[in-house]
């Protein structure tokens, strides 16, 4: 305004009620990793880094107890780095992917 850059913070209904509950400082934590939800064979990377991804893209396909699970960004972003390749083994909670 005249020149002066502002910062507006608009909430919708969900970050209102994260801010009423007191949750507010998670409204901009930002998820920043793929950790593997349960141990298992890496099948397929669907991404490299540099890649722009989009919210609920796959980008990863793992392998547990004989199904395939797509694991998907959280959120949109850039693919910083690929930590596993195809038929890797990872366990429970390993980093599989970055984004920022």
């Amino acid at each position: 305004m005249n020149g002066i850059p502002f910062d507006v913070n608009v909430k919708d209904e969900r970050g209102l009620l994260l801010q009423r509950f007191g949750f507010a400082g998670s409204l901009n934590k930002q998820v920043g990793e793929i950790k593997a939800p349960m141990p298992g064979l890496i099948t397929k990377v669907l991404v490299k880094p540099g890649d722009s991804v989009a919210a609920g893209q796959g980008v990863i396909v793992l392998e547990a107890m004989k199904m395939e699970n797509e694991l998907t960004a959280p959120t949109d972003g850039i693919v910083k780095a690929v930590h596993v390749t195809e038929r890797e083994a990872v366990d429970k909670n390993a980093i599989l992917i970055e984004l920022e």
